[in-house]
């Protein structure tokens, strides 16, 4: 679909104000956030350029992407210039983003610590609105075999089905797992169904020669390891 003549479509700016040919000519590091999401979008309004809308959509959310990714194509489109092709556009690209970083960090295979262990599962689980109970899968060496959604519900807790994780792990040859959830409250502190649902897949493991490594506890910014406060 052709620009609207009214809009400040990027090919009419100055060539000093492009951000395609600056990312171009200059590479994508040197380029604002805001000049990455006008080349999302292409073009703002007449009363504004691309880079000004962007910069007044990061400005609601205090310049923060991982703020910006959690936005609605509603709450998107609530700015002037943004209507539903251009949402779906900056939510789209947002998400490839958070799937890189997912992917970055299970490039790391080995769990050597509760910060690797939280830089695996907080892409994935670390922003959701509802909680999730995920087990990763170890071998010997402590990489990772593979790691399973094992419960999904609301934020009052999960069901956890600790013969269908056990199955799991003799399935894939695990000699170690590692438990995890998220609290979408944001809270560190463990609940009494956290430590008993622990307690309870650690003795079921045991019987099958498989340790409970860990479980963490994951928010946006922050864990609590079972491990590291020695109440595992």
């Amino acid at each position: 679909m052709s620009e609207p003549s009214n809009s400040l479509s990027i090919k009419n700016w100055s060539e000093n104000d492009q951000p395609r040919e600056k990312l171009r000519d200059k590479g994508k590091s040197v380029l604002s956030d805001s000049e990455l999401i006008a080349i999302l979008i292409g073009s703002g309004s007449r009363e504004e350029t691309a880079v000004d809308l962007s910069k007044r959509i990061l400005a609601s959310v205090n310049h923060n992407l991982s703020d910006l990714g959690k936005l609605s194509l509603k709450q998107l489109m609530s700015f002037k210039g943004i209507g539903e092709a251009k949402a779906i556009t900056i939510a789209a690209a947002l998400e490839l983003g958070r799937r890189r970083r997912a992917e970055q960090a299970i490039e790391k295979k080995k769990i050597t610590s509760s910060q690797s262990v939280f830089e695996v599962m907080q892409p994935i689980i670390g922003e959701l609105p509802h909680e999730e109970f995920w087990i990763i899968y170890l071998n010997n060496s402590n990489k990772i075999i593979q790691k399973i959604q094992l419960s999904k519900g609301g934020i009052t807790g999960t069901l956890v089905d600790v013969r269908l994780a056990l199955k799991t792990a003799l399935e894939y040859g695990a000699t170690g797992i590692i438990l995890a959830h998220n609290h979408p409250s944001g809270t560190l502190k463990p609940s009494n169904s956290d430590k008993m649902i622990t307690q309870k897949l650690k003795i079921a493991a045991e019987s099958l020669d498989i340790k409970v490594l860990d479980h963490l506890i994951v928010t946006e910014d922050a864990y609590f390891s079972f491990a590291d406060k020695d109440i595992l």
